[in-house]
């Protein structure tokens, strides 16, 4: 097994797990109820998906 022939710095190293940092989920509001909500889901505020009632609320 290979061994590093020189130590890796904290910068490098950073640099290269640059993308692997957690991003914010997307949020947009309902066209319905306008409670933010993910894209391409269903509401859990009101239950619609483009323009219908896919799920029952309370």
């Amino acid at each position: 097994m290979g061994l590093p022939k020189v130590k890796l710095s904290k910068s490098r190293k950073g640099r290269r797990r640059s993308h692997l940092a957690l991003l914010l989920p997307k949020l947009e509001p309902c066209p319905q109820c306008k409670r933010p909500r993910m894209s391409h889901s269903i509401c859990p505020n009101c239950g619609h998906y483009k323009g219908r009632e896919v799920i029952k609320t309370a």
